[in-house]
């Protein structure tokens, strides 16, 4: 599999856990940058980009035609995401990922425990049919939209669930909006972090 194309900037607050963003279906390291500097000001920000290329961008790891998961082919492309992170990255990152992103976050609390600090999930759905790891205690903000036409109205819940299950700290909030980000989600993933001192 080729590598991530990826960006990669620096903190100008030092004492900041840093980011590791992962944009949605369609999208590229670009999407999210904005958005992880109102979130965190000051944070380091490694933005990735996904290896599957789509119509007009690029996605983590792909899906079936009936739209569920591929998860032989998710779980094939942890590897290479994690060593990035590990080797651009000298402390465990919060995970900022919306949507397709946001499902490749989950897999990798799940399948690389001590990988990530924490992470905020944008609109996710469960990666696998069970999450295998114990995160014991590693905080989780889940945010699903009310109005979201992508997800069935269980997808947020079941992972917020799976997760309690397996030990991490779950926040799970839901907004009145749709599939897309908004300013919202930016508001609740700041106030969080601010509350939890990252």
């Amino acid at each position: 599999m080729p590598g991530h194309v990826h960006r990669y900037l620096p903190a100008t607050d030092p004492s900041r856990t840093p980011l590791v963003l992962l944009h949605g279906t369609y999208g590229t390291e670009t999407d999210l940058l904005p958005s992880a500097g109102e979130v965190a000001p000051g944070a380091a920000r490694l933005s990735v980009r996904g290896t599957v290329a789509m119509d007009t961008g690029y996605a983590f790891f792909r899906r079936h035609p009936d739209r569920r998961v591929d998860e032989a082919d998710l779980a094939a492309r942890i590897p290479e995401l994690a060593h990035l992170i590990t080797r651009r990255l000298t402390e465990p990152p919060i995970a900022l990922g919306f949507s397709n992103g946001a499902i490749m976050a989950a897999a990798l609390l799940a399948t690389r425990p001590g990988l990530l600090s924490s992470a905020i999930l944008l609109r996710p759905l469960s990666p696998f049919a069970d999450l295998p790891h114990p995160l014991e205690g590693v905080p989780v903000l889940l945010i699903d939209g009310t109005e979201d036409t992508r997800r069935a109205p269980d997808d947020g819940p079941r992972l917020a669930e799976q997760l309690r299950r397996a030990g991490a700290s779950v926040t799970h909030r839901r907004l009145r909006t749709g599939h897309l980000p908004t300013p919202g989600d930016i508001v609740l993933a700041r106030e969080w972090l601010e509350d939890r001192g990252l």
